[in-house]
């Protein structure tokens, strides 16, 4: 593709970014109550210190690694800051989210670890929005603004995208949806057409493998190639639901939480595209899937009906907790796009103000509650 790209385009917009300081401007709700969230929390802090690390290892469960943690609250802190100055003006977020990078892009040289390529896509996606803001929003000074990009560049965008692990049960769908959005993202921000599209084909070929739909047929679609026809293996990867239904997601039968971290990877991309010119939710295979995953899975976290008729009875039982997840899909399909969404739309105004769930979703009821742009 001859991507040409706009800024700031990296999941925000700039009519996106003037609609939420009119609204928090007027004291208007939901925006205005999570704009105090955001204020209040601990990425917000002009005194937060940053805690880089030249090496950054992850096991599974972080294997015991405190650096892991830290890395994904300091990019969040960054994206914070940077939410916070294109909101206010004020200038000393801007440079607090400057400092945070900068003090990363000092010192960090790696990924190692199991789940490397999941730490990177979770940290490289809210680093990539951080960085995006700033440089397209802030007419200050970055001198080392190079340096940040040439660290996203060689340490991370690699390894999201040339570090795709097996394809086993335990290697979960939602890691490659991460690990394509901050491809993605990353690629807008280093103006990176070629990246872009990389991530954006595998990024299309996991949703199909991802979200089920009834017309793909008795048996989802495959994850890679070599699978096809082998009904045993997709299924078992699928946890083994007992029922095939419009939504239901390669990982509903393990637990919504990490059904949800997927979600919302898809929405994140998808409202990246649409900046970008390449609006994924004008195709219809796309938004039906996207519409149905968010329909079925918010009306079981709704209490409506039993994930038993998906996953029939676990030792122990499907967690139906889903997260912060819903904001930009619904603003998307049902604000924007008309579709009617109604156990989506109960979630999300439930759960409002969306906050974050410390690994890189943040403030999104912020960003796209209502949001026409």
């Amino acid at each position: 593709m001859n991507q040409t790209f706009t800024h700031p385009g990296v999941f925000v917009s700039a009519d996106q970014l003037a609609f939420m300081r009119e609204k928090v401007a007027a004291y208007e709700d939901p925006w205005y109550v999570a704009y105090q969230q955001i204020t209040a929390s601990e990425y917000a802090s002009l005194t937060r210190p940053s805690s880089p690390e030249s090496v950054v290892d992850c096991g599974s469960g972080d294997g015991g690694n405190p650096v892991c943690s830290r890395e994904r609250k300091d990019a969040l802190a960054a994206y914070t800051q940077a939410l916070c100055w294109s909101l206010t003006g004020d200038v000393a977020h801007a440079q607090k989210a400057i400092d945070i990078m900068d003090d990363w892009s000092a010192v960090l040289t790696a990924h190692t670890g199991s789940n490397a390529p999941l730490q990177a896509g979770w940290a490289g996606s809210s680093w990539a929005r951080a960085a995006e803001l700033v440089r397209h929003t802030f007419s200050g000074p970055w001198p080392r603004m190079e340096r940040f990009a040439e660290l996203l560049r060689s340490v991370y965008l690699p390894m999201v995208l040339h570090n795709r692990p097996e394809y086993t049960k335990t290697y979960n769908g939602n890691w490659e949806l991460m690990m394509m959005e901050a491809g993605i993202f990353i690629s807008v921000f280093l103006d990176d057409p070629d990246s872009y599209d990389m991530a954006l084909e595998i990024f299309r070929q996991r949703v199909l493998a991802y979200i089920y739909l009834e017309k793909d047929g008795p048996t989802p679609n495959p994850p890679v190639p070599s699978w096809a026809g082998n009904q045993a293996k997709i299924m078992s990867y699928w946890h083994n639901p007992v029922q095939l239904v419009n939504g239901v997601s390669q990982e509903t039968c393990r637990d919504f939480e990490h059904t949800g971290y997927g979600i919302d990877s898809i929405s994140h991309v998808a409202e990246t595209t649409r900046i970008q010119g390449n609006d994924l939710y004008q195709d219809p295979d796309f938004k039906d899937r996207l519409r149905h995953a968010l329909g079925l899975h918010t009306r079981y976290a709704n209490g409506v009906g039993s994930v038993e008729e998906i996953s029939g009875p676990r030792d122990p039982e499907v967690s139906v907790y889903l997260g912060p997840v819903t904001e930009p899909g619904y603003n998307a399909l049902h604000h924007r796009l008309g579709v009617p969404m109604d156990q989506t739309g109960d979630y999300t105004e439930r759960h409002r103000p969306q906050g974050t769930n410390t690994l890189w979703v943040a403030w999104e009821t912020l960003t796209h509650a209502q949001n026409p742009y």
